[in-house]
């Protein structure tokens, strides 16, 4: 790494398998030096004791500063020469006296990074509703922007939620399929399209692209499920609200 020895798990090849220098996304370069030997594995299990200790000695020391945070990781550097705490908290902080106290007791580089609550999911692991694990902390290189829009395109905007994730934001999940179903709902009516059904008028109030349904709502207050193919051969009369459906 940048300054020291670390150690890490190759999860794919993206260079010949005998190229010993790998670029980061940031053009750094890193060098393996060897794979992992017993002794390392073992070396990794007495740092992980050590984080521990490390953990609650930050916690400890923090009951002394004016300020709130929540330690989310401790990770020391495979080497011991840096030792990095996680943490989230409200707004920024200057912690630059703690930083000096905690690198006194430690006697080795000292970092703090403030992260979010996507970071923290991300750091701490866990299951999601699907019975996986997290998308962020088990194969998202990075996070990609999630929106209102896309639950309610996939019909999923009612209750919020049900739709995010322990970080309080809206599921990663629901970027994989926004591209189906924008592609797929170009078949669709826009919710809220006023349609000649029978001897009344009814509107397009939900639409459910895997299902391939449209349900309609008319003026009489009943609900009727159609196929495209069905749907198709209604007049359209316009795409207000019902209230003004005429």
């Amino acid at each position: 790494v940048e300054r020291g020895e670390d150690i890490a798990q190759i999860v794919h090849m993206a260079v010949p398998r005998d190229e010993k220098e790998i670029p980061d996304s940031n053009g750094r370069i890193y060098k393996i030096r060897r794979c992992a030997t017993e002794d390392d594995f073992e070396k990794m299990r007495n740092l992980g004791y050590d984080e521990e200790k490390a953990s609650n000695t930050f916690n400890d020391l923090l009951l002394r500063y004016p300020f709130e945070m929540k330690l989310i990781e401790t990770v020391y550097q495979f080497d011991g020469n840096k030792l990095t705490f996680f943490f989230t908290a409200d707004g920024r902080i200057d912690f630059r006296a703690f930083v000096r106290e905690l690198a006194t007791i430690f006697k080795t580089r000292i970092e703090l990074h403030q992260t979010t609550g996507r970071d923290e999911a991300k750091r701490l692991g866990g299951f999601g509703m699907c019975g996986n694990q997290y998308c962020c902390s088990s194969f998202l290189k990075r996070f990609n922007q999630v929106t209102i829009k896309m639950a309610k395109d996939q019909n999923l905007a009612g209750n919020l939620s049900k739709i995010s994730g322990p970080c309080g934001r809206l599921l990663c999940c629901l970027n994989f399929e926004e591209d189906f179903y924008v592609e797929e709902g170009k078949d669709f009516p826009i919710i809220g399209t006023c349609v000649q059904y029978g001897d009344s008028r009814a509107i397009v109030y939900r639409i459910d692209v895997l299902a391939q349904k449209i349900y309609l709502s008319s003026e009489e207050q009943n609900v009727v499920e159609l196929d495209p193919k069905e749907y198709a051969k209604l007049r359209v009369i316009s795409i207000p609200d019902l209230e003004t459906c005429q």
